[in-house]
């Protein structure tokens, strides 16, 4: 029933522009959105944050152009993927701009922080391919199935279930020879 909730939100705004129903949305979203980001980015809460406000900009400028194929969660996470996505492309843009010795120098930083819990997991998190990171945290962190995941990324099921593959078999590995190994 949550999901007609989220319809009548996006109607009252889509036709009504009504700024209070689209302010509902966003606190019942926002935290989802930002750990996802906070999971994709390794942690940066700035660039996370950031990420979170293009998201919710963008699906507010084209909340009309939602047709509820899907939830309006799953239509939001697109926005959110793409989002990560257009990111990622202009920082190898950038990157291929810079010495090749500054951008791994940059994103190493958080990294030289005493060992804990979370600096490993976003360490393992970051051995993995984007794509990888992506399902990896849509499944394991937000709890979300392999058919949602895919409609969110726009991959095929079974590249989806690759990509969980080969992401958990590299966390597994990483955190075994980190000291996570229960045996």
């Amino acid at each position: 029933m949550a999901d007609l909730g989220d319809i009548s939100l996006v109607t009252q705004v889509a036709v009504f522009h009504n700024k209070r129903a689209f302010d509902q949305l966003v606190r019942k979203y926002q935290s989802p959105v930002r750990r996802f980001f906070l999971n994709l980015t390794l942690g940066d809460e700035p660039l996370s944050d950031d990420l979170a406000q293009e998201t919710f900009i963008k699906a507010y400028v084209n909340i009309s152009k939602f047709r509820g194929m899907s939830s309006f969660s799953t239509w939001l996470f697109r926005i959110a993927y793409n989002v990560h996505y257009d990111y990622c492309r202009s920082e190898k843009r950038a990157v291929r701009g810079e010495s090749v010795d500054s951008a791994p120098a940059a994103r190493s930083v958080a990294f030289t922080q005493p060992a804990s819990l979370k600096m490993d997991i976003y360490q393992a998190l970051s051995l993995l391919k984007e794509e990888e990171r992506t399902c990896i945290t849509l499944q394991l962190i937000d709890g979300e199935p392999i058919d949602k995941i895919s409609d969110i990324t726009g991959m095929p099921q079974n590249t989806v279930k690759s990509h969980l593959r080969r992401g958990k078999e590299k966390l597994t590995d990483y955190l075994k020879k980190n000291g996570y190994d229960r045996t």
